[in-house]
């Protein structure tokens, strides 16, 4: 049983909670299973109070296992580029209305897929995947190729925030991973599901370490879901990323700004009923699929 936080460094706090909470009280294991706690894969970004890493890279844009795909950008992120991102300080310059207009010209779903998609052609810019397999990724996946090989069945929970209903979570399944049926799943983990053959999700994205993990560990049956916390409105996130991002590149930088402070709100608000919700949600879906994993061994 796998549970991994940080990935999106400023998104680790609640992961951490929950991984807190684990430890307190973990989930029944069998003589020959584990759990095993991935604790802040990007520690940088949450340091420094970012979703990137210390080269701007979004590592769940970064687990490409191929070389020569580290290029490119989607057609219409090229053309949204100046609007996300403005080579200069935060400022008020109506980001809302003309992302608003944006949608209206090309789809709101075309926009939204556009940007969250991944892109390489931009290295100061929003959801950058990098030009190369970054240090973080490269450990972890040293790691599991070490640690893991013979594992016989391995449950991967990918923590994050943001995404969905406030205080609520969003489960969702990577295309093309995993062997157990969506029904399964969701009767295990007692939550709808989204992606795959499921319900259809927000967007996709390319270089994901959920796609990445079946190839790392070929010998073992392997589920993944990632699962989202949600926090507030989409335009809310995207818009506390940019300013965090125009004041890491083009200001200070340092952590005590109001830019890093939206940020930290937008992806872990200060409410003690989120956090609460956070910490439950995230313990309680590793209860349900460790139990689901371990169904036939004994103690």
């Amino acid at each position: 049983m796998l549970h991994i936080t940080g990935v999106h460094g400023v998104e680790a706090f609640a992961g951490s909670a929950a991984q807190l909470a684990l430890l307190t009280a973990p989930p029944t294991l069998p003589a020959d299973g584990a759990l095993i706690l991935l604790h802040v894969l990007n520690p940088y970004g949450m340091a420094w109070l970012r979703r990137a890493n210390e080269h701007n890279v979004d590592l769940n844009r970064n687990f490409h296992l191929d070389s020569g795909i580290w290029t490119g950008a989607p057609p219409l992120y090229k053309r949204l580029d100046p609007l996300l991102n403005p080579a200069s300080p935060p400022a008020r310059d109506a980001f809302a209305l003309r992302l608003a207009a944006a949608g209206m010209r090309h789809g709101v779903h075309a926009v939204r897929q556009a940007i969250a998609h991944g892109q390489h052609r931009y290295p100061r810019g929003l959801f950058y995947g990098g030009a190369e397999l970054q240090p973080g990724p490269r450990l972890f996946i040293d790691w599991l190729r070490q640690r893991l090989d013979m594992a016989e069945g391995v449950f991967a929970v990918d923590m994050h925030t943001g995404l969905g209903p406030h205080g609520e979570d969003t489960l969702i399944l990577e295309p093309g991973v995993g062997t157990a049926s969506v029904a399964a799943l969701q009767a295990a983990l007692r939550r709808p599901l989204r992606g795959g053959s499921a319900a259809p999700v927000a967007y996709t994205v390319r270089g994901s370490l959920g796609a990445a993990l079946p190839r790392l560990l070929p010998g073992a049956r392997v589920e993944f879901v990632l699962q989202e916390i949600g926090t507030w409105s989409t335009l809310r996130v995207i818009s506390a990323l940019r300013e965090e991002n125009r004041w890491h590149h083009f200001g200070e930088g340092d952590v005590d700004h109001a830019a890093k402070r939206r940020l930290l709100e937008a992806l872990c608000p200060a409410s003690p009923a989120w956090r609460d919700a956070a910490a439950t949600l995230g313990a309680d879906l590793v209860y349900r699929a460790a139990a689901w994993l371990f169904a036939e061994r004994q103690p």
